[in-house]
């Protein structure tokens, strides 16, 4: 069994300094096998905001994975934007872009979907889906596949489509062919859980697709909140940690379980 702690859009900058100890307990707590951080760890790609962001995961004993959102690359600073867009990124994350992190089941594959030509949203690039096809296969069967990236490949309803990661029909017919489980993203501060079925209709192909909402006060209507991914083949458990103002405390709130068939990841009945 697995246990991987998702998390996105903290937003150092955006964060409420009160939720802090309360999500390093939460997630010591769990005590995960990964952490996986799906961009937006500031909100300006300001110094202090990373070196914020730096402490946060130094004080996590745990394996991590972690990628950058748009909200890593500095947005009025127009020469840094788009000469060194990560550049304060890398000093103080990592230099690390196409994370890796592997053991006896499962292997996550971190890509940075964030860009420097356009504000808010992201791609995936053809060079980005053949390095990660190439990594998957030198993958066991039996070994779940995770991708993160910071953008998302499916939507939750009423979001525009304009919020899906650029070259995602293309990456995704790739992708599927090399057996992908698991796709992880955050960005749009919504929790999700879906499947990619019914978007990209690729027969005997079914992946789920899950959502990290935000943990900064940059809410869409939810309270902070953050994921929890239990792995356990042939199925896997999705459960939502929510910000409780009353207990002062993280506490879960909803749990949906997927079981792996011959048509891939379906919902357990």
């Amino acid at each position: 069994m697995r246990r991987i702690v998702h998390l996105s859009d903290i937003h150092f900058g955006r964060l409420h300094p009160a939720l802090v100890e309360p999500l390093l307990s939460a997630i010591r707590g769990l005590a995960p096998d990964l952490v996986a951080v799906s961009g937006d760890l500031t909100q300006r790609a300001r110094r202090r905001e990373f070196a914020d962001a730096r402490r946060f995961l130094d004080a996590l004993p745990f394996p991590r994975l972690v990628l950058p959102g748009n909200h890593d690359v500095p947005l009025y600073n127009l020469f840094t934007r788009f000469v060194t867009p990560l550049a304060r990124y890398k000093a103080a994350i990592t230099s690390d872009l196409s994370p890796v992190y592997r053991d006896e089941e499962m292997i996550v594959v971190g890509v940075n979907t964030a860009r420097s030509l356009t504000i808010g949203e992201g791609r995936i690039n053809a060079r980005q889906v053949e390095d990660v096809v190439a990594v998957l296969a030198t993958a066991p069967p039996a070994l779940l596949r995770v991708i993160v990236t910071h953008h998302p490949f499916d939507l939750p309803d009423g979001v525009h489509e304009n919020r899906l990661i650029g070259g995602a029909a293309k990456a995704m017919r790739k992708l599927a062919a090399a057996r992908a489980d698991l796709f992880l993203a955050g960005h749009l501060h919504v929790s999700h859980v879906g499947d990619t079925a019914e978007r990209y209709r690729i027969e005997g192909h079914a992946a789920l697709v899950v959502q990290a909402g935000t943990v900064s006060t940059r809410s869409r209507g939810e309270q902070p909140s953050f994921n929890v991914i239990r792995v356990e083949r042939p199925h896997i458990t999705i459960e939502r940690l929510v910000w409780d103002p009353a207990r002062a405390a993280f506490s879960a709130v909803a749990a949906g379980r997927y079981r792996h068939g011959e048509a891939g990841w379906r919902q357990a009945v």
